[in-house]
């Protein structure tokens, strides 16, 4: 078996008929004059087309009866580099991709991977550059105008055709490798050391900042640019885990709850570096991670990832082992609680806490009902009372042994003569006694 492959689709694309490519928000009508910026190469013949027509038909009728037109302008298609990971969506499947139903990931596993089949859409116009780094990208296949291509020769022949030039004008092709990931545990991306060039992509409309969130202490999981509010859960696993049987697992169990609809999971293995104390180098720890996010604001940040996380951890303390993993570990930021960032906790940690938490509270519940009935009081004070009935009989010597009297529990009067008794009692052992505030002297009249 072999894990499925993820699909990437290009999102913009230059389309006359696409209403976000203008300014107005709209596709220009038969009265409207559009205008497009100089010089640019990104607009298809689609669009070309659809802009003759509105301007022939405007200038042709002007007697026409409609109101004056607008300048529209064509939105400058700038926004077109690869590596940016915003304008991308990935899916499991094509029909997936048609329907909306996308995939959530971190920033570096959202631009194409090496196992991933890339999609631009067919009867698109679209511009996509490929900036020079310093590793490969690397894919399985990529269609382009509905024509699939599954090797470097051919795709290599396309891009030296005029269309091909338009659509990919920077000075490198992405590299057709045609493999899947062999492995039913998951394969990793391989974008890892392209992350700065896709944080500089997608931060660079923001002037190199990531938004604000709302917790005090947000999270940073392996692959993403900026922090979060919610929850990272890693996980060790063996080799009867299959990342995709358990993507599924979450998403049908969890995912599929009208508690649990507006939460976005990634799951996917990393890369992580752990020191090896015993050779002071550093050393590649391969994990499952999952990260959680949810769309509430201010205090409450978090605070559904949070719930869906203990979900999850419970899930695993049972049924971890029947799929193959061996060890979890969460750590938590939401807008009002945060975990130990350097002591993630454990399914039986978090197992423990709750447990622990119910017969806390189940002692302290016991413990107050005791007290309204008294009962733990009045076995001190029969205790105690007796101890003083028994002295009573005794003169009224200082005791000579090498113990000592019970400061608290004495008469009122002993306690006088002790006070004054200056220094001659205290070698004597008398010491220094005091009237108890809580049990009134006169009980025993």
């Amino acid at each position: 078996a072999v894990s499925e492959a993820i699909y990437k689709r290009w999102i913009p694309n230059t389309n006359f008929e696409n209403a976000s490519n203008w300014n107005e928000r709209r596709v220009p009508c038969s009265q409207d004059t559009a205008m497009f910026p100089r010089d640019k190469t990104g607009v298809g013949k689609h669009c070309f087309k659809a802009t003759l027509q509105a301007k022939l038909i405007h200038y042709v009728t002007p007697s026409a009866g409609f109101e004056g037109g607008t300048h529209i302008n064509f939105h400058d298609a700038e926004r077109h580099e690869w590596f940016d990971p915003t304008l991308w969506s990935s899916a499991q499947s094509t029909d997936d991709l048609e329907i909306g139903r996308f995939l959530f990931s971190v920033d570096a596993e959202h631009v194409p991977c090496l196992y991933d089949d890339v999609i631009f859409s067919p009867e698109t116009s679209f511009r996509v550059d490929l900036k020079e780094t310093g590793s490969e990208v690397q894919l399985r296949s990529i269609s382009v105008l509905g024509k699939k291509f599954t090797n470097n020769a051919d795709f290599s022949q396309y891009l030296k055709s005029p269309t091909g030039k338009l659509q990919f004008p920077g000075p490198v092709q992405p590299q057709i490798m045609n493999l899947r990931c062999q492995d039913d545990t998951g394969c990793l991306c391989g974008n890892d050391e392209m992350l700065q060039e896709i944080c500089s992509a997608r931060l660079q409309y923001s002037g190199n900042k990531c938004p604000e969130v709302t917790c005090a202490s947000p999270l940073q999981p392996i692959g993403h640019c900026c922090g979060i509010c919610g929850v990272i859960i890693s996980l060790e696993y063996f080799s009867a885990f299959n990342l995709e049987t358990y993507r599924n697992r979450l998403i049908h169990t969890f995912l599929s709850l009208n508690k649990y609809s507006s939460i976005k999971l990634a799951i996917s293995k990393v890369q992580s570096s752990l020191p090896i104390l015993s050779s002071m180098r550093f050393g590649k720890n391969l994990k499952i991670q999952i990260v959680l996010i949810d769309g509430k604001e201010g205090s409450l940040a978090g605070s559904d990832a949070l719930q869906l996380g203990y979900d999850i951890m419970a899930d695993i303390e049972t049924q971890g082992e029947s799929f193959g993993i061996t060890k979890a570990e969460m750590e938590f930021a939401t807008g009002s609680i945060t975990s130990p960032q350097t002591a993630p906790m454990s399914a039986a940690a978090i197992s423990g806490i709750v447990i622990g938490t119910f017969l806390g509270l189940s002692l302290l519940a016991a413990s107050y009902f005791l007290y309204k009935l008294d009962a733990c009081r009045l076995q001190y004070f029969r205790f105690f009372h007796f101890w003083n009935n028994g002295s009573r009989m005794e003169d009224d010597e200082p005791v000579g042994h090498g113990g000592f009297d019970n400061v608290i529990y004495e008469p009122a009067a002993e306690n006088k003569q002790a006070v004054t008794g200056g220094e001659e009692d205290l070698k004597a052992g008398t010491g220094f006694q005091f009237d108890n505030p809580v049990f009134d002297s006169n009980f025993d009249a």
